[in-house]
């Protein structure tokens, strides 16, 4: 599947037609759940679902137009064109994944869950076309759980904060929220760059780590204190130590670091 041009064009034909399908999708649950959220008596949930709907359905469908650069691409068989498609297939598998889970709650229907698949399908499509290595593949997914978890810390926050008593505590989750949603865009930054084998992916890798850390610890002990219970808000954070770690483990550095040589010395 190396430089599969044909490939290439096909796929990214979907992902046009996905980036218009998360447009009237996103329109057509939109209001509907921030309606069964009041009704719910969760208003701070409506709320949350108001803000984090629109910025999904703004990014998805920006993703959508850049698989028509991307399209341009494969169609004169440059190759930059699977790279940026990683991009927007990341893009899309966010804008796709968190809209599945308000619905849920409340027993609505949750259509972006092909949002979610097919993104997921474009994603390892373009990794094939790239000719990226397995263990890359692997590393490269991994951290993609540390970006949609750390996305959702920020989601999270913004809830926490309309729900607690105007103090300290409101004030951490105000000041975690934009963190961790800068956080989930450094592990953007760090895929794109460890699947193309830059030479700095490694420290991009870290400093996501860290943001995702930073964002996440604070508002996951604090919510551990007011709960009085396990945080989901630490799950991201945990899963980037883990992540951490790893990349501080010789052997998948001299990984990281050989992908780039080979990818330097491949042109």
């Amino acid at each position: 599947m190396k430089n599969n041009y044909k490939f290439g064009v096909i796929l990214s034909i979907v992902g046009v037609l996905l980036g218009l399908l998360t447009l009237f999708l996103m329109t057509s649950i939109y209001q509907v759940n921030i309606d069964g959220k009041i009704t719910g008596e969760r208003p701070d949930e409506a709320v949350t679902v108001q803000i984090v709907f629109a910025l999904l359905c703004w990014l998805g469908t920006s993703a959508g137009a850049l698989w028509v650069a991307v399209l341009y691409g494969f169609v004169t068989k440059s190759k930059w064109a699977w790279s940026w498609g990683v991009v927007a297939a990341t893009v899309q598998i966010l804008a796709g994944f968190f809209p599945i889970i308000p619905p849920s709650s409340i027993g609505l229907p949750a259509p972006t869950l092909w949002i979610f698949l097919i993104a997921f399908v474009l994603w390892f499509g373009m990794l094939l076309i790239g000719g990226v290595d397995k263990k890359i593949v692997g590393l490269a997914f991994l951290s993609g759980l540390a970006y949609v978890l750390t996305f959702i810390d920020g989601v999270g926050a913004i809830s926490r904060y309309q729900t607690e008593a105007k103090g300290f505590i409101s004030s951490m989750y105000a000041m975690s929220q934009m963190i961790n949603w800068w956080g989930a865009a450094a592990w953007v930054v760090f895929i794109t760059a460890l699947v193309k084998g830059k030479n700095w992916s490694l420290p991009m890798g870290i400093f996501a780590t860290a943001m995702s850390m930073f964002g996440g610890f604070p508002v996951g002990v604090t919510d551990v204190i007011i709960q009085g219970r396990f945080s989901m808000f630490l799950v991201a954070p945990v899963v980037s130590t883990l992540l951490l770690i790893a990349f501080l483990i010789p052997a998948v550095r001299r990984t990281i670091l050989a992908w780039s040589a080979k990818t330097v010395n491949n042109g």
